[in-house]
């Protein structure tokens, strides 16, 4: 007889997944081993592989939990009324403030890619490129100018997200300076380059 689940299944599943995290971004995903998982959860080795039948299901749902929750954030600013220029800065401190809870998801989704099977990769490419194509339809907006330019409008994005995904490297969230800030000091330096361009 199939065994039931817990009321608390996913909820369990949620702690082991955070814990997970914690320990891929510490010491790589190949360095930690389910074992330790388990240690670190308090918890039996049998009763990790209850909730996730091997390392890399954790692996895949510590990466598209994360990255599903930034292309949440972003499709629901751009679905919203303000400039496209008011948008980007939206984007980049909804975003920031995603990064400061989740740091370790974060480092583990920039740098553990390559330890998922094939279609499993594909599927966080995949979100990855959702919210890519949102900005891309910001840059639009903000440059119709650039309609016929598909790859400077590619750069232009990832200079984007290139100053604001490595911020868990370097930023202090208890420091002078909060994420939010730096998130708004991020947006106004790309947007004030998108002007400069076309003047």
């Amino acid at each position: 007889m199939a065994r039931t689940q817990a009321a608390d299944f996913e909820k369990r599943r949620e702690a082991i997944m955070a814990t997970a995290a914690r320990l891929y971004a510490r010491r790589g995903f190949l360095g930690a081993s389910v074992s330790e998982i388990a240690a670190a959860c308090k918890t039996s080795k049998s009763l990790i592989y209850h909730y996730y039948p091997s390392k890399e299901d954790i692996l895949f749902d510590v990466m598209d939990s994360h990255v599903q929750s930034l292309v949440k954030a972003a499709r629901e600013i751009e679905a919203g009324p303000a400039s496209a220029e008011d948008r980007i800065r939206a984007i980049a401190v909804a975003l920031m403030n995603l990064y400061a809870g989740a740091e370790p998801n974060q480092k583990v989704l920039l740098n553990e890619l390559g330890n998922l099977p094939d279609e499993r990769r594909s599927m966080i490419v995949e979100h990855q490129r959702q919210l890519l194509d949102i900005m891309d339809r910001l840059l639009l907006e903000a440059r119709p100018d650039l309609a016929n330019d598909k790859p400077h409008r590619r750069a232009l994005t990832m200079m984007f997200f290139g100053m604001l995904n490595f911020t868990h490297t370097w930023l202090n969230q208890s420091g002078p300076i909060s994420g939010s800030e730096i998130a708004m000091m991020a947006a106004n330096i790309f947007i004030a380059g998108l002007r400069m361009e076309i003047e």
